[in-house]
């Protein structure tokens, strides 16, 4: 299974669950979602954009069950992220995690 991950607030997720399909806020604003390859580049999302911030869900998502279709692309520092280009189907989310807060305020996941 390959996976990509998105870093959520866990109301926004919680609301949109039962519609069976979730919008971030870029998508309306930047035509897509934006995703993570891998974790580590997802705790680096993490620190720089939601710094000490508690409130926010990863979701593990399956490409072989997105119905949108998927780019990787460029950052502008070069970085390569997906980016779905359409709403997530929740049925794709295979996991949903919080992700956690140390003493210092960086991000970490258990398990």
């Amino acid at each position: 299974m390959a996976l990509i991950y998105h870093l959520t607030y866990k109301d926004a997720w919680e609301s949109a669950r039962p519609t069976g399909e979730y919008a971030a806020l870029s998508l309306a604003e930047e035509g897509f979602i934006h995703c993570s390859k891998d974790i580590p580049q997802l705790l680096k999302v993490a620190a720089r954009l939601y710094p000490g911030e508690t409130n926010l869900l990863v979701l593990d998502v399956d490409l072989e069950k997105l119905v949108a279709p998927i780019k990787n692309e460029p950052s502008r520092s070069g970085e390569i992220y997906p980016h779905i280009y359409g709403m997530l189907n929740v049925d794709a989310v295979v996991r949903e995690r919080v992700l956690k807060v140390d003493a210092e305020g960086g991000h970490f996941l258990d398990g």
